[in-house]
């Protein structure tokens, strides 16, 4: 696991790398991918060091969700693209490469080449409701939830 003193996201923050910074607020920063996917590729990342998306605060993953959707629009308007894919890989099998939270905001335009795909697997009755039961909290438990989902986890 890395740490806040070897994580290079953190660096940024800290300014000890530098960056190309388009937005920044409070509690997060915005600043243009080092290997952009497409022109205007950018990260919008925590201040505080959070390693995943299992790691971080209901609170401060609502801030960022804010900074997320503030970076979009910016994005979208700015670089007037048709689109934008926006993305997180959580964890190292799902592609996560800096071990800090981090959402990708990908401009997208008409043949950018970008394919996202994914493959699918055939399903049945029988595997929606043996997810759906996995799944899913208790009628009685969602009623009493309100906003606090996580106690089921």
């Amino acid at each position: 696991m890395v740490t806040a003193q070897e994580c290079i996201f953190c660096k940024i923050v800290r300014n000890e790398i530098p960056s190309k910074r388009v937005y920044e607020d409070e509690n997060n920063i915005a600043f243009l991918d080092i290997n952009p996917a497409s022109p205007g590729h950018v990260l919008v990342v925590p201040k505080k060091h959070f390693g995943s998306m299992h790691d971080i605060d209901a609170s401060t993953m609502e801030k960022l969700g804010t900074a997320v959707k503030k970076v979009n629009d910016i994005v979208k308007e700015k670089l007037n693209c048709e689109g934008t894919n926006v993305m997180l890989n959580n964890g190292r099998i799902a592609g996560q490469i800096v071990e800090h939270i981090h959402f990708h905001i990908i401009p997208r335009y008409q043949g950018d080449g970008i394919e996202l795909h994914f493959p699918r697997f055939k399903t049945d009755e029988k595997y929606f409701d043996e997810m759906q039961k996995k799944l899913a909290a208790p009628a009685e438990k969602r009623k009493a939830a309100d906003d606090d989902w996580t106690r089921f986890a």
